[in-house]
C-alpha cells in the first residue's frame, strides 16, 4: 500500500469538536512567538549589562560576569529547563505557592522564557565583550579626554558601536532561540512544537503536520533575519563596517 499525504487535514475538527488542526498549530505558534520575544528581551538586557561589566576594570565585576557566563553556558539547556519549572519552586517557598496557585500554562510560560532568557543572555554577554575588546583603544581614550565618565563613555562611545559589530551573531543568536523555544514542550507548553506533535497523535499524519512546523519555524527564522539584516544596513558606519556605504 502506498503512501498517500492528506494536507486537508488541517481543514479537520479535533475529536471534541469546535477547532479546526490549524487553529490548533496556530495556538502554538502564538505561546512559541510570546516566548521568543519576552526571552530575547531578557537576554539583551542581561546579556548587555554582563558583557559590559566584564570589560571594565573592576575585578569584582569582571568575576561575576565570568561566572554568570560560565554558569548559563555549560549547563545543558534541557537540564535548565527542568531546574527552573520543577526544583527552583521546590526549594523557595513563595515560588512553589504561586505555581500551585497559578494557571499551569503561566507558569509554564515564565520558567520558559526565565529559562531561555538567561541561557541566551550569557552568549550574548560574550558577544557584547568581544565587540567593545575589538574596539580601537583610541575611542576609550578620546571620550576620556572630552571628560566622560565610565558610564558616560559605554554608553555614548563603546556600546553604539560594539552593537553595530556584533549584529550578525545577534542574528544568529535571535533564530537560535526561536528554535530553542521548542524545548518548552518539554514541561507542558503548548508551543509549536507541542502542537505539532499533538495534532500527530491525533491524526497520525505526522509527516503533514511536522512539515508545517518545519515551514513556519522557517518563516519566522527567515523573517528574523531579514529584519535583522536591515537592522544591520542602516547602522553600519561607512568605511568601519563591512558593507557600510
Amino acid at each position: 500500500m502506498g503512501f498517500s499525504l492528506d494536507w486537508s487535514v488541517f481543514l479537520q475538527e479535533l475529536p471534541e469538536g469546535g477547532v479546526y488542526y490549524w487553529e490548533m498549530l496556530l495556538s502554538g505558534l502564538w505561546w512559541t512567538l510570546g516566548v521568543a520575544a519576552c526571552s530575547w528581551l531578557i537576554a539583551m538586557f542581561f546579556g548587555s549589562i554582563v558583557g559590559t561589566i566584564r570589560t571594565t576594570r573592576s575585578q569584582p565585576l569582571v568575576f561575576f560576569g565570568n561566572a554568570w557566563v560560565e554558569l548559563f553556558r555549560n549547563i545543558p539547556l534541557l537540564v535548565q529547563m527542568f531546574l527552573w519549572y520543577f526544583v527552583l519552586p521546590e526549594v523557595i517557598p513563595p515560588l512553589k505557592r504561586w505555581v500551585v496557585a497559578a494557571d499551569p500554562a503561566e507558569a509554564q510560560f515564565l520558567s520558559a522564557t526565565l529559562c531561555l532568557g538567561l541561557f541566551t543572555s550569557a552568549r550574548i554577554a560574550e558577544q557584547v565583550r568581544a565587540g567593545i575588546q575589538s574596539l580601537p583603544r583610541g575611542q576609550r581614550d578620546a571620550a576620556q579626554a572630552i571628560g566622560l565618565d565610565t558610564v558616560q563613555m559605554y554608553r555614548f562611545v563603546l556600546l553604539p558601536m560594539a552593537y553595530r559589530i556584533i549584529i550578525p551573531p545577534l542574528t544568529s543568536e535571535t533564530m537560535n532561540l526561536i528554535k530553542n523555544t521548542s524545548i518548552a514542550l518539554t514541561i507542558g507548553l503548548a508551543e509549536l512544537t507541542f502542537r505539532t506533535r499533538e495534532m500527530g497523535e491525533y491524526t497520525f499524519r505526522f509527516f503533514e503536520a511536522f512539515t508545517a512546523a518545519t515551514l513556519i519555524y522557517i518563516a519566522i527564522a527567515m523573517t528574523a533575519n531579514r529584519v535583522m539584516a536591515v537592522i544591520e544596513r542602516r547602522t553600519a558606519v561607512p568605511g568601519y563596517i563591512a558593507g557600510g556605504k
